[in-house]
């Protein structure tokens, strides 16, 4: 009885731990056939997406490890990334060149930006995510400001290309054809039809390494003690509100580079909304690959980035197969990028809870005659 009862436990904890991974993976087996597409069609999409979003999707693990959650404040560090590109397409700095320095510049910002958010989260220690998701908010109405008024008044703002008619403001558009692939292209290689954007990988290559390699420092590990237990970290003389801090900063400063490769890759920079999703797409990822609120690893990143992208290439035609409207797959991508947040929210403070009640029972058991 009691292996029976264990074996149950197990396969649970099992399910439970990836019930997110193994719907997606049940759904994309369902809709890829019905979408029509081929397989080099989809395999060069998920080469290219990763390419595009891992390096924004690795940006949220420092703040897991420090037990501060879902970091939804990476949108300041896309901002940050934003306006390092638009200074650079104002100088008619391309190609990689163009690229370094829009991260060079953006870099100062994103720290400031990562340091006051480090701040405002330590005032809100276990509400970080919904902290961090409204501080958000309020650093875009700053943007907002900075590029629709002060950009071409105070900053000076020379090609006219990035200008609105009335001599002040950045367009809704620009367009970044000396940096569009600029860093993908770098390093061209071709396997069959399958374009391979090798530089870019290297990059990526690199921060798992860089993030892996501070996991085994000393501030990786007071990191980790922080995200088990803020009071035994404080007791043992790990100064809490700076790792926190410093959790933050790295993370806001990775997202700010993550956010310059996408729009290098896309080619396009939508001024005013090109940042608005870009914290929930990466958390949706992130969660889709296995991760939960607690705890996420670098292959939680790639398996999530690809699934997460595999549903949004397929299922507008599979809907259009379905229903006769690409709308319902459109429709359905939102659903499920909101949808899943809430899903693994909840389902970690289920088994927060489960665990409270098996270690309930364990402690009992231990107490018996």
């Amino acid at each position: 009885m009691t292996k029976k009862t264990g074996f149950k436990d197990t396969v649970s904890r099992v399910f439970i731990g990836n019930v997110v991974p193994i719907m997606f993976i049940v759904l994309i087996v369902f809709a890829t056939p019905l979408s029509g597409f081929s397989t080099g069609y989809l395999v060069q999409e998920m080469v290219t997406r990763l390419g595009r979003n891992s390096f924004l999707v690795l940006s949220l693990l420092l703040p897991i490890m420090a037990g501060m959650g879902l970091n939804f404040g990476i949108v300041l560090g896309a901002m940050s990334g934003q306006i390092g590109i638009i200074l650079v397409t104002n100088w008619g700095i391309s190609g990689v060149s163009g690229l370094f320095l829009a991260m060079a510049i953006a870099t100062p910002l994103a720290a400031l930006m990562g340091w006051l958010a480090g701040i405002v989260l330590n005032r809100a220690k276990g509400r970080e995510m919904v902290t961090s998701l409204i501080l958000g908010f309020f650093i875009n109405g700053v943007y907002q400001l900075v590029v629709l008024y002060i950009m071409g008044k105070i900053i000076p703002i020379k090609n006219s290309a990035l200008v609105l008619s009335r001599g002040y403001g950045i367009r809704n558009a620009i367009d970044l054809k000396g940096m569009r692939q600029s860093l993908d292209k770098l390093i061209p290689l071709n396997i069959g039809d399958i374009s391979v954007p090798v530089a870019t990988f290297i990059l990526i290559g690199l921060l798992c390494l860089f993030i892996w390699w501070f996991g085994k420092t000393k501030l990786g590990h007071d990191m980790r003690a922080v995200g088990q237990d803020m009071a035994v970290a404080e007791d043992s003389g790990i100064k809490v509100e700076r790792t926190r801090i410093i959790a933050i900063i790295l993370s806001t400063i990775l997202a700010c580079y993550g956010q310059i490769i996408f729009l290098q890759n896309i080619g396009t920079l939508n001024t005013y909304n090109s940042h608005d999703q870009t914290a929930t797409f990466a958390v949706a990822a992130l969660l889709i690959g296995g991760a939960s609120v607690a705890r996420a690893s670098i292959p939680n990143v790639f398996v999530g980035v690809v699934l997460f992208h595999l549903m949004f290439v397929v299922a507008p035609m599979a809907g259009k197969q379905l229903m006769g409207s690409a709308m319902i797959g459109e429709y359905f991508r939102v659903f499920v990028s909101y949808g899943i947040i809430a899903l693994s929210i909840v389902l970690y403070a289920w088994k927060r809870l489960k665990e409270r009640e098996r270690a309930r029972r364990s402690l009992r058991g231990a107490k018996e005659p």
